[in-house]
């Protein structure tokens, strides 16, 4: 017999067990530019990285706050944000949207 799962299990097993698809995600949602969506992201991967508690141990953040900050209604100042990401083993990066124009 097949041991099942629920999606969001298989979703938090795959941030722990493979960081470099944790970052590919979020960044894919960071695309999208849906706070929402990157919000519920952040949720699931506090999963993966210690449960909201551990996080907020890591952040130094308090627990209500964190879960308040990664509500569906959460609007997180970027100091939150970064804190969040490094205990992820994260962290926020700026690229451009395309190669600068070449001089003629």
């Amino acid at each position: 017999m097949t041991k099942s799962r629920s999606h969001e299990a298989a979703k938090v097993e795959s941030f722990r067990s493979d960081p470099d698809y944790a970052a590919d995600y979020l960044n894919a949602v960071l695309e999208d530019g849906d706070q929402e969506e990157l919000l519920e992201t952040l949720r699931y991967m506090a999963g993966a990285f210690g449960g909201m508690t551990g996080l907020a141990e890591e952040t130094a953040l308090n627990a209500t706050t964190l879960y308040r900050t990664l509500s569906r209604k959460g609007n997180p100042e970027l100091k939150s944000l970064t804190a969040i990401l490094k205990a992820m083993g994260m962290r926020l990066a700026v690229q451009p949207l395309q190669a600068p124009p070449q001089p003629i």
